[in-house]
């Protein structure tokens, strides 16, 4: 009889602690990033009344009796399955599809989180905005190169941080030369103009043109400029003189392949700025029948700026837009894989710290290794799932009644037990 009074007690305890667990669940079912528990089971040791003994010639063998001791929690566990995605706009906010976690630091703690929700603090570093625990990568150097093998540190992005000019040195074009063009004069030819920045960052149009000559397949290189600014300006196709040419099947045969043009560029005192050269990758050139076309794809100059936004891509590269048009590095937010992600344990405020076993986190960027991609604008949902707690909400009060049943029946058969001295 005492025995299914402490089996009943330890369903009574257990049950409150399932519902402690499904209350929590749905408590945060708006949770960014939150990961709903789940409450398993197991019976407790049981008094074995007698053994199990073997089958004999004369008779089968027989199966132990045993009467159980109730009941206790076997496990809660976290079930790290992917919440709903949330759009929100807002180009700090972050979500991982996948199964990897963002890396926090405050001071030598270091934190693991689905919570993407982050911010630009007064410092330029990215944080979590409620505790300012710092968002873990690595930060691009001068060049805008990122070395991932480097140890992780804070990630910066530097707003209204300036950007120095950069002169024109590299310009590719591109484009069709009609093979049918008349050399007779006036000559046909096509051009196009290019902003050639100098060492001040102040643009400067230079129109380059292609002439045809009456040579076959031959063109004449020229280079010129209204701005004052510019005293100056020689061509050298890279072929000792200012022509190219073609075979007869439209590819450039002088300069080879792969030699760039050069264009001197000659400044006037009054402008503050010194000579420069721009190398011009012409491999794109063709010359065919059709309409002729030349346009610049790149140019590597550009004037003063500053930096205005940023975006990061799905491999959490953070590229920095500046005020001048142009994009540069600014770093690479990291991201760890568990071997176990159920082992973590809670941290408080969406955080989660890793145990022994967890595993040792696997760091790396996000996109390799099964680590998961990153939406910028978005964030990751709570997995509580309400039919499912609503329903487990049911089995615990079930459970727990039935438990409490059990109490008053044992006492009312005590009760009838005590009145038989009566």
């Amino acid at each position: 009889m005492m025995k299914a009074l402490f089996a009943a007690i330890a369903g009574l305890q257990n049950h409150i602690t399932y519902m402690d667990v499904v209350g929590n669940n749905i408590a945060n079912v708006n949770t960014q990033g939150y990961k709903a528990s789940r409450v398993t089971f197991q019976d407790m040791l049981t008094q074995t009344i007698s053994g199990a003994s073997a089958p004999t010639a004369d008779r089968g063998g027989t199966n132990p009796q045993q009467v159980g001791l109730g009941m206790k929690i076997g496990g809660i566990d976290v079930m790290h399955t992917q919440g709903s995605l949330q759009a929100t706009g807002r180009s700090t906010d972050f979500a991982i599809q996948g199964s990897g976690f963002f890396i926090l630091r405050d001071g030598a703690r270091t934190f693991y989180t689905r919570d993407g929700a982050f911010d630009v603090a007064v410092t330029g570093e990215l944080v979590n905005p409620t505790n300012g625990f710092k968002v873990q990568g690595w930060r691009a150097d001068t060049n805008g190169a990122v070395d991932t093998n480097a140890p992780l540190t804070s990630i910066i992005v530097p707003m209204g941080q300036s950007i120095a000019a950069q002169e024109t040195t590299a310009v590719t074009l591109t484009g069709n030369l009609d093979s049918s063009a008349s050399s007779v004069a006036p000559a046909d030819s096509f051009s196009t103009t290019i902003d050639a920045y100098d060492s001040l960052g102040a643009p400067h149009p230079v129109t380059i043109t292609y002439t045809k000559n009456v040579a076959p397949n031959e063109w004449t290189v020229t280079a010129t400029s209204a701005d004052p600014s510019i005293t100056a300006l020689a061509v050298d196709t890279g072929a000792g003189g200012a022509t190219i040419t073609f075979d007869a099947n439209g590819r450039r045969t002088t300069p080879a392949p792969g030699v760039l043009m050069e264009i001197d560029v000659t400044m006037a005192a009054a402008s503050g700025a010194g000579n420069f050269t721009m190398e011009v990758n012409q491999d794109s050139l063709t010359q065919f029948s059709g309409p002729g076309t030349v346009a610049p794809t790149f140019n590597n100059g550009y004037s003063a700026g500053s930096l205005v936004s940023f975006s990061v891509g799905p491999g959490g590269d953070i590229t920095g837009i500046f005020s001048n048009g142009t994009t540069r590095p600014l770093g690479q937010v990291s991201m760890a894989q568990f071997t176990n992600p159920a082992g973590l344990q809670r941290a408080g405020s969406n955080n989660y710290e890793a145990t022994s076993n967890s595993g040792v986190p696997s760091i790396g960027t996000p996109g390799t290794g099964g680590r998961g991609s990153i939406g910028a604008g978005v964030l990751e949902g709570s997995n509580t799932d309400l039919a499912r707690e609503f329903t487990n909400v049911v089995i615990a009060q079930r459970g727990f009644q039935a438990s409490s049943r059990i109490i008053s029946t044992a006492d009312q058969m005590l009760e009838g037990l005590v009145n038989l001295i009566r």
